[in-house]
């Protein structure tokens, strides 16, 4: 495989490339290490990708590009940086286990990086839209041995094939020493070498060292059962590369009085499949108030942290999730003040990082400057309620299936829940091939999300410095997930660039309401804008330019079809009806006689403006400008609908403010007995994007009725 031009790492949170092209992204956490793609490596393997197809195994990895390697194959990277010691992303098939040699400058090691797909392919049946998941594990080692920046370090297949994804080099710290004062677990029994069973010695050691410190010295501890009754204690490693505990279930516990620190120790667990009714997890429930987690690696358990009860002002910051089968960290409802900061996620198998608002709000909690990457069935970031929420700084990257970059949801998924509320904060984000093909819409899911899915969004919504790089698809999504149509309003997005997304700068698809400024965008795949909110007749998302834009001012013509990546946006067909499905509001209604009843393709429903109020108008907004040549207005071709005669006129506008008259007030009749339609012909040359009537009169009721409004450019 040769070696390509640019080689892409991943340091200090941001998105390198050694040569040529400067950084793009320049959010996220700083690192102590630093990622190379394989595929930016020499060696002799193939490279697979991109791949955006859910279910494949590039569409999972970094970058949507990996390198395959057939026993006897090698990937070598260059070094980036001084390091001892390196973690490798990869892939083994379903069900099999080997090796990789390593080679440092052409050297072969005495020792080998074991590889295997225990911990992946991952099945959830009762998720909607999933499928097999979760293809890549992460494998690390300490070389026992400097290496230099410039050095090369190579990864061979032995007796397996390996797909190899990234390697992260570091310079390991050596261990720490024993605090002083401190209670060391071996001293109540605990054993290093990982054979007997340390979880009493552990229990034991907790109790001693209340207000005190737990030192867990360097060495390998196997607990079989998850500890309890954690309050007023710290738990301090050597450093996550020498302090290492093998459990599935280390904290496990309702309440506590808090004042709990975890810190510099490893966590490995055994979780080779989701269970959900089990607490498959590094801490489960509480850890109390004023609490903290730092200097952690967490690696193959369901989730890191799923956090109920009081955690108040818990701090979770530098540490590393890997290879989780669900989120990385959820604040389950009633988390006060909690900080989440400069962490590294990689590979889970559901929200990387979540806040979902069951039972009582999250409040006044934040995710700041973490980098997040391949979370493979959900999202980067996902707020579903909460008050006074703030989501600022974060790096993230490759989505895969039933996904976006970022979600501000008020999908709820249980009750009781709390919806988002008070104000919340996005700001300053990176995402960078974010969102993802949902299989349940049948439609994708932008880079950044707002989803009304199970009620209004209430809440004031600020998207602020805001960079979307290469998404498959939108850079930003306005939805009623659950296809109800619940109002997205609210929202100001203030300064973005958007750079070669898929399709389109904002995917509107639910009623609502966003005012856009300063968002720049080069390399728009199909159009600006796709405006098409459902269902048909819900209502408009209305998008005030507050200034500043560029670059997205199209309109997606055809809310009949999605727009596919780079296909650019089509000619109109002038035989559509330019007006099905578009936005429509009035002067007035009555009953459930709204406009939308007028632009949502059966003639059987009908809008009807307020009784007795003439002047009435229906005004429906076509997306962009065109070139309507033919309207044809009907009423419910039912015989019970008497022959009526309207007077009316029609408006155009390019901008929804000036108007001008396009057909001077006339008389049309509707009938029964003809299908109860009227046509009216535009003159040539006439251009609106805005089409307005304007109805003076009605011989059959006294207000203005149409069961369908279509305009064609023929």
């Amino acid at each position: 495989m040769p070696a390509l031009a640019t080689a892409v790492v991943l340091a200090a949170g941001t998105l390198v490339a050694l040569a040529p092209t400067p950084a793009q992204a320049a959010a996220g956490a700083t690192l102590p290490f630093t990622s190379v793609e394989a595929e930016s490596a020499a060696g002799t393997g193939s490279r697979i990708g991109p791949d955006h197809t859910q279910g494949t195994l590039a569409s999972e990895a970094s970058g949507r590009q990996a390198v395959r390697l057939a026993p006897g194959q090698r990937v070598e990277f260059t070094v980036p940086r001084t390091a001892d010691a390196v973690n490798v992303a990869h892939s083994v098939p379903d069900g099999q286990s080997g090796s990789l040699d390593v080679y440092v400058n052409d050297r072969k090691l005495a020792r080998t990086l074991p590889v295997t797909s225990k911990y992946s392919y991952v099945d959830t049946p009762w998720i909607p839209g999933a499928k097999t998941h979760h293809f890549y594990d992460n494998a690390r080692m300490l070389l026992g041995e400097t290496v230099r920046a410039g050095d090369k370090v190579a990864f061979q297949a032995t007796n397996v094939q390996v797909t190899v994804d990234v390697a992260d080099f570091e310079l390991a710290a050596g261990p720490a020493s024993q605090p002083a004062g401190s209670v060391s677990v071996t001293s109540k029994g605990a054993d290093p070498s990982g054979r007997g069973d340390s979880t009493q010695a552990f229990r034991d050691a907790i109790t001693a060292a209340r207000g005190g410190v737990v030192w867990i010295p360097p060495g390998e501890y196997r607990l079989t059962q998850s500890l309890g009754g954690v309050q007023d204690v710290t738990l301090r490693g050597a450093g996550h590369w020498h302090s290492v505990v093998r459990t599935s279930r280390f904290i496990d516990q309702s309440g506590s009085a808090g004042n709990v620190h975890i810190e510099d120790f490893a966590v490995i667990g055994e979780v080779t499949e989701r269970v959900d009714s089990t607490p498959d997890n590094f801490v489960n429930g509480s850890l109390g108030p004023n609490s903290s987690v730092s200097g952690m690696w967490l690696q193959h358990l369901k989730v890191g942290l799923w956090l109920m009860g009081n955690n108040d002002n818990l701090v979770v910051e530098n540490n590393r999730f890997l290879d989780m089968t669900a989120d990385g960290l959820n604040l389950n409802g009633g988390a006060r003040g909690v900080r989440v900061r400069q962490n590294f996620l990689r590979n889970q198998g559901d929200d990387a990082l979540a806040m979902w608002s069951l039972n009582a709000p999250d409040v006044d909690s934040s995710f700041e400057n973490n980098t997040i990457t391949q979370p493979n069935l959900a999202n980067g970031i996902a707020i579903y309620g909460g008050t006074d929420i703030t989501v600022r700084g974060n790096l993230v990257s490759d989505t895969n299936a039933l996904g976006s970059g970022i979600a501000i949801s008020n999908q709820k998924f249980l009750d009781p829940f709390h919806p988002l509320a008070g104000t919340i904060t996005v700001d300053g984000n990176t995402l960078v091939r974010t969102g993802a093909m949902n299989p349940n819409w049948n439609h994708p899911m932008g880079a950044l999300r707002v989803d009304s899915y199970d009620s209004a969004i209430g809440a004031q919504v600020r998207i602020t410095d805001t960079t979307v790089t290469d998404s498959p698809y939108s850079a930003f999504e306005f939805v009623s997930g659950s296809g109800r149509g619940f109002a997205a309003r609210n929202i100001t997005v203030d300064g973005a660039t958007v750079r070669n997304t898929g399709t389109v700068v904002v995917q509107a698809e639910t009623q609502g309401a966003a005012t856009f400024r300063n968002v720049t965008a080069s390399g728009v795949g199909a159009a600006g804008v796709y405006n098409c909110p459902y269902p048909n007749g819900s209502g408009t998302f209305t998008l005030t330019d507050g200034g500043g834009n560029s670059g997205w001012s199209s309109t997606w013509s055809d809310c009949d079809s999605w727009p596919q990546p780079g296909q650019g946006n089509p000619d109109p067909d002038p035989d559509r009806n330019l007006a099905k499905g578009r936005p429509a509001t009035a002067t007035g209604s009555q009953d459930v006689y709204t406009p939308g009843k007028a632009v949502d393709g059966d003639a059987n429903t009908y809008w009807e403006s307020a009784n007795r109020a003439f002047p009435q108008s229906l005004t429906v907004d076509l997306g962009s400008a065109q070139a309507v040549r033919r309207l044809v207005l009907k009423l419910p071709p039912q015989a019970a609908w008497q022959a009526r005669t309207q007077t009316l006129s029609v408006l155009g506008s390019t901008d929804g403010s000036a108007w001008s008259t396009v057909v001077a007030a006339k008389d049309y009749r509707f009938d029964p007995a003809t299908g109860n339609t009227a046509t009216v012909t535009l003159p040539a040359g006439t251009g609106l994007r805005h089409l307005r009537l304007q109805v003076t009169a009605n011989t059959g009721w006294p207000a203005a009725q149409f069961s369908e409004v279509e305009a064609y450019l023929s």
